[in-house]
């Protein structure tokens, strides 16, 4: 969807924040799309690309290449599962984890507005910390989501831009004039020290994301941070957990504190670097149960992604070492979760390590349902549609949306 609406935007000859149109190539596979991506970074383009699944897989050896070149750039990746013991088309995070190691910075948004909001702090944040970003969101949930939202002046954003940093880039860049000396094979006795002189840009990463976040929140009124926490001031039980499920569990949270309930919700929006302080910040300091909730099965592992950061950011931080953690798998393939799941997930005491949205007969790792409430907010009107392949009713619904927005 996102490389459709460039391709149109540029063929109708719509301008960029730089007041130019934007070239669109499209090469024989995501493997050719990222290597042309980095050709064109080293060329000093700023440049930018969009996959998921498997094709995010096949540019993973240019990823390493980029981010170790220190080249700002933007993935835009609807997250996808991975074809395992059969094939899903359908949304989870197993591809973008796979990507953890690249050197990519990874920045997860929860709903279109926050695409529209977050993939500009990506943008951002890249050209002036010169780190490479993946910036992902669900794939069908959000990618396919249609909400109004609230659409950016390019005059505000062009104004964001570190225009030092942008010059640097392209100064930077291969030129017969001034030529360098790139892509070299080093021996033992200096790549293990290149390798590490790259640290300084990681560590400042966090607060050039927090310095656009709050440009952001300035401009518009949000709150995004690194780590946004949502529920009770007291809460006693919080999960950790980043991507549309959040939107989830705040419906439940609210459902839950009018109850009574001392719950909460730390929702992860920078990945990568994982900055610690900001988490453990996030957290607060009445917990007495955390768990961590993963869109991806890592088989063999102690943990899932996720919950290894957690636990290692609390053991580093030297805060909550006393709190129990525990790890939970959901919304595999687009498995729904609904919050009936996040209600078993705040009352679980028993299983360290849990499933939710099936019925695991063969290992039990899934947790009961005790409680199915209605969330909905009331005077919400829902409508469900049906319809066979190609009978139009994908389309005709699409412009009913839209009619109803306006």
């Amino acid at each position: 969807v996102m490389a459709e609406a460039t391709d149109e935007w540029a063929t109708q000859g719509r301008k960029n924040i730089f007041g130019e149109t934007v070239q669109v190539t499209e090469m024989q596979s995501e493997a050719g799309a990222a290597g042309a991506v980095h050709g064109s970074l080293t060329a000093g383009a700023l440049t930018t690309t969009y996959t998921a699944s498997q094709g995010l897989l096949l540019m993973i050896p240019n990823m390493y290449k980029i981010a170790g070149e220190l080249l700002p750039s933007v993935i835009h990746v609807s997250a996808r599962a991975l074809a395992t013991h059969a094939l899903s088309i359908f949304g989870d995070h197993s591809d973008v984890y796979a990507c953890r190691q690249t050197g990519y910075a990874m920045l997860c948004s929860t709903n279109p507005q926050e695409v529209m909001d977050l993939g500009a702090v990506a943008h951002l944040s890249t050209i002036k910390g010169k780190v490479p970003f993946l910036h992902f969101f669900d794939g069908f949930r959000t990618s396919h989501e249609i909400q109004k939202i609230e659409v950016w002046d390019y005059d505000t954003l062009k104004g964001m831009i570190d225009q030092d940093a942008l010059a640097d880039f392209r100064n930077r860049a291969l030129n017969p004039e001034h030529p360098t000396l790139r892509g070299t094979a080093q021996n033992p006795d200096i790549f293990f020290q290149a390798k590490e002189a790259a640290n300084n840009y990681y560590n400042a990463l966090p607060e050039i994301v927090t310095e656009y976040m709050d440009k952001v929140n300035k401009e518009i009124g949000t709150d995004y941070k690194l780590f946004n926490y949502y529920g009770a001031p007291d809460a006693e039980q919080v999960i950790v957990a980043m991507g549309s499920v959040c939107d989830t569990i705040e419906e439940t949270i609210d459902y839950l504190l009018a109850q009574g309930k001392k719950v909460g919700l730390v929702k992860v929006r920078l990945y990568r670097p994982f900055s610690v302080n900001a988490f453990v910040d996030a957290i607060p300091s009445t917990v007495k149960k955390i768990s961590v909730l993963d869109r991806t099965k890592e088989p063999g592992a102690l943990g899932e992604p996720l919950y290894l950061d957690v636990v290692a950011a609390l053991r580093q931080a030297g805060k909550f070492t006393d709190v129990p953690v525990y790890s939970g798998r959901y919304g595999l393939g687009s498995k729904d979760c609904n919050p009936a799941q996040i209600i078993a997930v705040y009352n679980n005491d028993s299983k360290e390590h849990f499933t939710i949205g099936i019925e695991d007969d063969v290992t039990n790792l899934s947790l009961p349902i005790t409680e199915n409430p209605n969330t909905t907010p009331e005077g919400t009107t829902c409508c469900k549609f049906w319809g066979l392949g190609s009978d139009g009713t994908v389309g005709a619904n699409k412009n009913s949306i839209k009619i109803i927005g306006d």
